[in-house]
């Protein structure tokens, strides 16, 4: 790779520490934003007075210096350089926006040889120590760096529509499990209009014609998975055995699971999953659940709930009901509002649910099964996108993958 240099950093850019300055919430004269942790990344971090400040430029790179997330880069920014944040202005040797995709590939190497014993600090030789490789042209760093913003365009429009998703199935779920859905396919009028067909109950106010019950009431069977000594039971392959990191909204997460024995399935045979069947984190994120999948059945759990619905409720209602605000502030409110408690067999055998018809149980699932599946798809284009993004970084910022320049003279004016 003849045509690849290498440097250090400190021999691409100069270095200039942000200064503490009279900062504000609102914006004023003289004040200009304030680019701190969040700014540097695109969010809000207020507005902090010009005067005797750091400014930043848009051909300027941001790197937080100080902090737990201490490495990570920002770019095309104005305004006031935060304390702990260093500004990085390139010469002419290398494209801005190519040093900032390269300074992100860094983050992890960054993060790796942070110092301090409190708060943790980017390496102050950081500029003699890392050492960054660089089309000599500039026009194939103006190129590879057009490459990974069309890329991180895409990745921005799918994290738009998974927020957008969200959204809706939010206020879906709100409508659909205090209203429902009458035989005719519409919602019931809001209680302002109707209030004959409400009743108040102890969760608010719902249908008069659903039923309050406890889980307890609607399930065979509350029970917890492995607690004692899981891992005498770990081998290298045989039969799954789901953890609260498997357990997502959207669904089982097949991704770093464990196995057990087939010989310590049977031992620990009260554990075992059926099709159908709920598990609930207890710990981290209490009461977030997902339905065991055919696939799935005969497998087992360590740490985690696992719920049988009965005849009474289809198992991805009850799911649902549970991962809503419904389900989940009671959840807070059974631990003092305290996520990081246990999660417990005797709690979710109170937890309240409003049920129902089976019928319309059905017609509440379809509908939010239907933008479920829509954020589901989004999600799992936003991975690939995420995951061809590392692919692209790996092997164009080491000259593995060839780039060629098919305008010259386009590069250069987009630059």
């Amino acid at each position: 790779m003849s045509d690849w240099a290498e440097s250090s950093l400190e021999q691409l850019v100069t270095f200039q520490k942000g200064r503490k300055v009279d900062t504000s919430s609102f914006a004023q004269d003289g004040f200009a934003p304030y680019l701190g942790a969040s700014g540097i990344e695109g969010g809000d971090d207020g507005y902090a007075a010009t005067q005797f400040a750091v400014m930043s430029k848009p051909t300027d790179i941001l790197m937080l210096w100080d902090g737990e997330r201490s490495g990570l880069v920002g770019y095309g920014k104005t305004g006031v350089v935060a304390s702990t944040v260093s500004k990085l202005s390139p010469n002419d040797a290398i494209n801005p926006k190519y040093l900032f995709f390269a300074l992100s590939d860094r983050f992890a190497w960054i993060q790796h040889r942070r110092t301090g014993t409190g708060v943790p600090h980017v390496p102050k030789d950081l500029g003699r120590i890392l050492r960054l490789r660089y089309p000599s042209d500039p026009r194939l760093q103006i190129k590879i760096a057009s490459i990974f913003e069309a890329t991180d365009t895409l990745i921005q429009k799918s994290e738009a529509l998974i927020a957008k998703y969200q959204q809706i199935k939010a206020g879906m779920m709100h409508d659909l499990f205090t209203r429902g859905v009458l035989p005719n396919g519409q919602l019931r009028p809001p209680r302002s209009e109707a209030p004959e067909l409400y009743q108040d109950t102890s969760i608010g106010w719902i249908p008069s014609m659903w039923k309050l019950k406890r889980c307890a009431d609607i399930c065979t069977r509350i029970c917890v998975g492995i607690v004692i000594q899981p891992t005498q039971y770990y081998v290298e392959s045989g039969v799954p055995a789901f953890r609260s990191a498997n357990i997502r909204e959207d669904g089982i997460d097949p991704s770093n699971l464990v196995f057990i024995s087939h010989a310590s399935n049977e031992v620990v045979a009260k554990s075992q999953v059926k099709a159908g069947d709920i598990l609930s984190v207890r710990t981290g994120y209490p009461g977030t659940s997902a339905v065991v999948p055919v696939h799935f059945d005969r497998a087992n759990c360590i740490d985690i709930l696992i719920s049988t619905p009965s005849a009474q409720v289809i198992s991805e209602y009850l799911c649902d009901w549970i991962n809503s605000p419904f389900g989940k502030e009671q959840v807070l409110r059974q631990q003092g509002g305290m996520a990081q408690q246990h999660f417990n067999v005797g709690e979710m055998r109170e937890l309240l649910v409003a049920l129902p018809s089976r019928e319309e149980q059905g017609d509440i699932r379809n509908r939010i099964g239907v933008v479920a599946k829509k954020l589901a798809a989004e999600k799992a284009l936003l991975e690939k996108l995420q995951y061809q993004k590392l692919g692209l970084m790996h092997d164009l910022l080491t000259g593995k993958v060839s780039v060629r320049v098919d305008n010259p003279a386009s590069e250069l004016a987009n630059a």
